[in-house]
């Protein structure tokens, strides 16, 4: 056989390894997540990062750390803040909702007292879908969201991340 075509053989085994290996690195990669501070465990897609910052919630500013995790263009997030007292945390929840929603240009009809959301919006010159709830217990307050290009982000995903989500 001729050299070239002796090397081109020994490297076919080569691609084809590295075909399957890169077939067996799923997209989402799920992992125990246990806050240090925000009282919650949730399973998030992929290693999330944290940030935490004053927010506005409807003249209630507070300090909101938000934990969360990227997964081809869709985010996975936690948001958690504490409140001076529970009826305050409690109407934390519709002002992030609302927050939410007018950030993905969703029809304000939407803006409902209901603490869960599954829309559909216009951020970022694209269509975006918001998936979501907001809980309270005591002071504190959360927001469990996924945020992501419309129609990309499998149902079960976000359903497995947004069930998974437990207050400590």
């Amino acid at each position: 056989m001729r050299p070239s075509i002796v090397r081109a053989l020994q490297i076919v085994p080569i691609l084809l390894a590295s075909a399957l290996l890169a077939a067996c690195n799923p997209a989402y990669n799920w992992r125990d997540y246990t806050s240090e501070d925000g009282r919650f465990k949730v399973l998030f897609p992929a290693k999330p990062a944290t940030l935490t910052r004053t927010v506005d919630l409807n003249g209630l500013h507070v300090e909101m750390t938000m934990t969360a995790a990227k997964v081809d263009n869709t985010t996975f997030a936690v948001g958690t803040g504490v409140a001076p007292d529970p009826a305050r945390a409690q109407a934390a929840l519709p002002a992030m909702r609302l927050a939410l929603l007018r950030n993905i240009g969703a029809p304000d009809a939407a803006a409902t007292d209901d603490l869960n959301v599954d829309i559909t919006g216009a951020g970022q010159g694209a269509p975006m879908h918001l998936s979501g709830r907001f809980a309270a217990n005591g002071n504190r307050f959360y927001q469990v969201i996924v945020l992501g290009p419309a129609g990309k982000t499998p149902p079960e995903q976000v359903e497995q991340f947004l069930t998974s989500f437990t207050r400590l």
